[in-house]
């Protein structure tokens, strides 16, 4: 099985609101994330909350998913990563990192990740544009535990590091693999 984590505990301090609740299309961007994330082939999905929980929660309540609160939200992207990791079923196969302000990843390009994992034997398969890794990162979930252990300076990068050797590089004609929505610019620029 193959589940979504999708990031949506950030603070969101340098858009001075909660990104994922800002209009995107017909609803928001944390909904345009999940309904992307329904029309491909990902089995289940997980939705790490933090900051703004009172908020994001009821706006995703209606999607068929799993939400789960990140006590130590605070304490950078990487804790979120892996409480999301940690409360995946022990039968899960793999896992695709999602960060919740990167509406324009399409379905095609989610299932595109998933074929190549399903057709490699490799256990992380990275996005690139243009020799840039981008989102969604797939993890085989062989490395639950190291995932936990990671430092939080470095984050996934490390785990990437540490196995080079077993990345699949899957090159994706989409720049959007490389966006999201740090800054008011940033959410600016999207429309």
């Amino acid at each position: 099985m193959i589940w979504a984590v999708v990031l949506a505990a950030g603070e969101s301090k340098r858009m001075g609101e909660p990104k994922q609740l800002l209009p995107f299309g017909r609803t928001t961007v944390i909904e345009t994330v999940l309904e992307n994330i329904l029309a491909s082939a990902v089995d289940k999905t997980l939705v790490v909350l933090g900051a703004h929980s009172e908020l994001v929660e009821p706006a995703i309540k209606r999607f068929p998913m799993v939400m789960t609160m990140n006590p130590g939200f605070q304490a950078g992207m990487l804790s979120s990563v892996q409480w999301g990791i940690r409360r995946l079923p022990r039968d899960a196969r793999a896992a695709l990192i999602f960060l919740g302000d990167q509406p324009w990843i399409s379905p095609k390009i989610i299932d595109r990740v998933i074929s190549e994992y399903n057709a490699a034997d490799r256990g992380l398969v990275l996005p690139v544009h243009e020799n840039s890794g981008g989102h969604p990162l797939l993890i085989d979930l062989k490395y639950r535990e190291e995932i936990g252990r990671l430092s939080p300076d470095v984050g996934l990068r490390e785990l990437l590091s540490r196995h080079s050797e077993d990345i699949l590089r899957v090159d994706i004609d989409d720049p959007d693999i490389l966006r999201d929505m740090d800054k008011p610019a940033d959410y600016t620029e999207s429309k």
